[in-house]
């Protein structure tokens, strides 16, 4: 019998056991996957997240493994530049998920919680109340805790099981492609929206370049004809970053997916939490899905080792949340900013202290609120050119 199990060994769940384990609870961690193991990825860990791991004693694993760190970012939002670093000094890594998964497991066991990997979770076990109280594996065989926690990613079996209801839902908006490149002069972190098209580039691991590119999903029948030409085409589209792609190497295989739902699910029930991917998902232009993933875990841990109801871990989650799903779906479109929306960015583009700000918004620094209360708005829109 253990105090919680969490299905699901990636960011959110691994985290989540680390931090219970650390508490004293017997906690049982369990995943399909055998580490290290690779998965589709945006690789930001935003500086929100990168100040979680600090303080839990796991950035210096992840930066001795020769994860960068990315300190300043250039944002190029249809010609309007915001260049600059983030609120705070934070900063950024985009580690591959083969290192940062690894990492976060071994922690796992190193804090005392048991780890069984190559596990397949057949179903959830529910006491005579219904009460869900443990997991079943494809074996048959059967573990029992009074909290069972589901992050397990999005297409969760534990939400599944449950039927957890949908808060807010909207339909895939991109088709995303990315690949590693070697030899790529890569000075900041990059960051491009042009109509239609999403571009990021970021430094990673074993000194390469992880190059995103983004289109509407209904572009994917063509876009899958020749991926790596129409990636090449919207990154040779931002200025001279596709020279600079095009003058190194590709050191491994494309990836491309349009398996990219934009999902809130009611995070908690009787016996059983949400968190990561299981519990929100959304698309990969804005990169949030792994800094969501550390928040989520800490918060969780925190309700479930404190005794405090689901009712206050949905609500934190919802209020931290909610606001840059909106923003994401939104930019999801990839349609140009218009109107008074133009103006208020080359309004930010003008002084450093905007420009940090709007960093933050994707930082997880800044609240979307905060950025767009109207009061702010206007201070921007209003100020002089400058420092």
């Amino acid at each position: 019998m253990y105090d919680v199990i969490v299905v699901g060994a990636r960011p959110a769940g691994a985290a989540t056991a680390v931090l219970l384990a650390r508490r004293g609870l017997k906690v049982l961690l369990v995943d399909r996957a055998r580490f290290p193991s690779d998965t589709l990825s945006t690789h930001q860990v935003q500086p929100a997240g990168i100040d979680r791991l600090r303080r839990w004693g796991l950035l210096d694993g992840l930066l001795a493994a020769g994860t960068p760190v990315t300190e300043r970012v250039r944002f190029d939002v249809g010609g309007t530049v915001l260049a600059g670093g983030f609120p705070q000094g934070g900063t950024l890594c985009s580690p591959r998920r083969t290192v940062l998964d690894t990492l976060l497991v071994d922690a796992a066991r190193q804090a005392g919680a048991e780890v069984v990997e190559g596990f397949h979770v057949a179903g959830l076990t529910r006491d005579g109340t219904g009460r869900v109280d443990g997991i079943r594996g494809r074996d048959g065989g059967e573990h029992h805790a009074p909290v069972v926690v589901g992050a397990d990613g999005k297409h969760s079996l534990v939400a599944k099981e449950v039927a957890a209801p949908v808060l807010r839902a909207a339909p895939a908006r991109t088709v995303a492609s990315y690949a590693y490149w070697e030899g790529v002069e890569l000075p900041q972190g990059e960051l491009y929206h042009r109509p239609g098209r999403a571009v990021a580039a970021f430094p990673t691991n074993d000194g390469l370049t992880m190059v995103y590119a983004a289109a509407p999903v209904e572009e994917f029948g063509a876009w899958r004809t020749d991926v790596e030409g129409h990636l090449l085409a919207a990154v040779d589209g931002c200025g001279d970053l596709g020279a600079r792609v095009r003058a190194g190497r590709r050191a491994e295989r494309l990836r491309t997916t349009i398996d990219l739902p934009n999902v809130v699910r009611r995070a908690y029930g009787p016996g059983w939490f949400l968190a990561g991917d299981a519990a929100t998902v959304m698309d990969p232009v804005t990169a949030q899905g792994i800094s969501n993933a550390l928040a989520d875990a800490e918060l969780l841990a925190d309700t479930i080792a404190e005794g405090r109801g689901g009712e206050a871990y949905q609500r934190a989650r919802d209020e931290a949340r909610l606001p840059l799903f909106e923003l994401t779906i939104g930019l999801a479109r990839l349609r140009p900013p218009r109107g008074l929306a133009r103006l208020f960015l080359r309004a930010a583009a003008r002084r450093r202290a905007s420009t940090e700000q709007f960093l933050g918004v994707f930082a997880g620094t800044v609240p979307v609120r905060t950025f767009r209360r109207p009061g702010n708005v206007a201070r921007i829109l209003l100020q002089p050119p400058g420092g």
